[in-house]
C-alpha cells in the first residue's frame, strides 16, 4: 500500500494565517505544511482539504483515480467545494466497514472526541490507522494486532499513542507520523527532537510512503538524563518525553515533607500535569527499581536523591566525613550507576545543573555541589541521551 501526504499541518495549515508567532515564522520551505490529507495507492482519499489538486500534482500524483473521499474531521459536510471528477465525500459510522472495489477495506474507528478515525486495510493486507487533530481511539480491544503505520496527532494527544502500545496496537516496528501539525513546537530539529523520544516522526508535504516499511521508525532511547537549574524546565521536559507511553512509574524522590505547604504545592502542580494512567512511589530507593522489569521509569530527581545519601552517610559532619561518610556516598553513588548502566527499563532522570553559579559560602554547600556535579557526571556517561534545558530550551548534550 502506497501513502502520498498531500498535507501534514493542522486544519488552517502551518504557519497559520496572520498569526505573528515565531513557530509560524520559521515555518518556511519544508516545514511549511498545508492541511491533512492522505492519498492510499491513489484511490482513496482520506479528507479533503483546499488545494488537494494541485498538492497531489506537485507530488507527482493525480486524483483522477480516486473512487472514494472519506472525512474524519468533526463537521457534517465537506470541507471545501469538491473538485471537479471527484466523488462526494462521506463518512463511515462508528464500528461499520466499508469494502472498496480496489481491495481496500476500511473500518470507522470510535474516538474519545468528535471525528472519525479510518483503519485500512490494503490490498496485500498492509494496515493502517489514521486519526483526526485531537482525537485518540476510544475502547480499544486488549491485544490487539499491531499497525504498520500510524498516523496522528501526536503533539497534540500523545496520550493517544500511550493508548494505543498499552494493547499492543503500536509496537517496535510500526511507523508513528505525525500529522495536523500546528505552531506548538518550532518547526525544523526541535520538532523531530521532540517526535523521536516518542517514536514517532514528521515528514514534509509531498511525499510518498510504503507502508509497511519501516526502516525510518526512529529507535527511542532506553536511559536520558535531563539536566537543568531551577525552574528551568527540565521536569517538565523530562515528563514530555514519556507522555506517549502508558503506565509510567515517576518516582518522587523528595518525599512529602509533612507542615511544608510550599512543598505540598509544588508536588500537587507536578501531579496534576501527569497523565492520569501514571502512577507514583517516594521512595530513594532506586537501585531495585532499575534492576527490576517493568513499565518507564521517570525519577524526579537525582538532586534529591543525593539529598537523602548524604544524610544517610553522615556528610555533612566533617569529621563522619573524613573517617568513613565520603566512602561511603562514592559507593552508593556507583552502585546507583551501574544499576543504570545495567538496566533494562526505559529511564528519565531528572537533576539540577548547580555548578555554573556562585561558589557556596559554606564547606556543606561546597560539598553537596562538588557530590552533585560527580553524580551527574557518572550518571550521564551511562545514558544514551543527556539534555541541558536553559530557558524551557532543552539543548541536546549527546544522542
Amino acid at each position: 500500500m502506497e501513502l502520498t501526504l498531500l498535507g501534514t499541518g493542522a486544519p488552517t495549515g502551518l504557519p497559520r494565517p496572520d498569526c505573528p508567532c515565531a513557530a509560524c515564522a520559521a515555518a518556511l520551505g519544508p516545514d511549511a505544511r498545508a492541511a491533512t490529507a492522505l492519498l492510499l495507492d491513489g484511490t482513496l482519499l482520506l479528507d479533503l482539504t483546499p488545494g488537494a489538486a494541485f498538492a497531489a500534482a506537485r507530488a507527482g500524483r493525480s486524483l483522477t483515480g480516486v473512487r472514494q473521499v472519506l472525512l474524519s474531521h468533526p463537521h457534517d459536510g465537506p470541507a471545501v467545494e469538491v473538485p471537479a471528477g471527484l466523488p462526494q465525500p462521506g463518512r463511515v459510522p462508528d464500528g461499520r466497514e466499508l469494502t472498496l472495489l480496489t481491495g481496500h477495506r476500511v473500518r470507522a474507528v470510535a474516538l474519545d472526541a468528535p471525528g472519525t478515525g479510518y483503519a485500512v486495510t490494503g490490498p496485500e493486507g498492509q494496515r493502517l490507522l489514521y486519526l483526526p487533530p485531537g482525537g485518540a481511539p476510544a475502547g480499544l480491544a486488549e491485544p490487539a494486532e499491531p499497525y504498520d503505520m500510524v498516523l496522528a496527532d501526536v503533539v497534540g494527544r500523545p496520550d493517544a499513542l500511550a493508548k494505543l502500545r498499552a494493547v499492543g496496537a503500536v509496537g517496535p516496528t510500526t511507523d508513528v507520523l505525525a500529522v495536523h501539525l500546528d505552531h506548538d513546537v518550532p518547526p525544523g530539529p526541535e520538532l523531530g527532537r521532540r517526535l523521536a523520544a516518542a517514536g514517532a516522526r514528521a515528514v514534509p508535504d509531498g511525499v510518498t510512503l510504503a507502508v509497511g516499511a519501516y526502516e525510518d521508525v526512529p529507535d527511542v532511547p532506553r536511559r536520558t538524563l535531563v539536566l537543568g537549574g531551577a525552574r528551568s524546565g527540565k521536569s517538565v521536559e523530562a515528563e514530555r518525553r514519556l507522555e506517549a507511553f502508558p503506565d509510567v512509574l515517576y518516582v518522587a524522590t523528595g518525599g512529602s515533607r509533612n507542615g511544608d505547604t510550599e512543598w505540598s504545592s509544588r508536588v500537587a502542580t507536578h501531579r496534576e500535569r501527569r497523565p492520569g494512567s501514571w502512577q507514583t512511589v517516594e521512595t530513594c530507593d532506586l537501585v531495585p527499581l532499575l534492576k527490576e522489569e517493568g513499565p518507564p521509569l521517570l525519577v524526579d530527581c537525582l538532586s534529591l536523591w543525593l539529598t537523602d545519601a548524604m544524610d544517610s552517610v553522615g556528610a555533612w559532619d566533617d569529621a563522619v566525613w573524613a573517617e568513613r561518610g565520603e566512602k561511603a556516598l562514592r559507593e552508593r553513588m556507583q552502585e546507583l550507576t551501574e544499576a543504570m548502566r545495567v538496566t533494562r527499563r526505559t529511564v528519565v532522570a531528572v537533576s539540577n545543573e548547580v555548578g555554573s553559579g556562585i561558589v557556596p559560602s559554606t564547606a556543606s554547600g561546597r560539598r553537596y555541589r562538588d557530590e552533585l556535579g560527580r553524580l551527574n557526571a557518572g550518571f550521564a556517561a551511562e545514558c544514551e541521551h543527556v539534555l541541558l534545558v536553559v530557558a524551557g530550551q532543552a539543548l541536546v548534550l549527546r544522542g
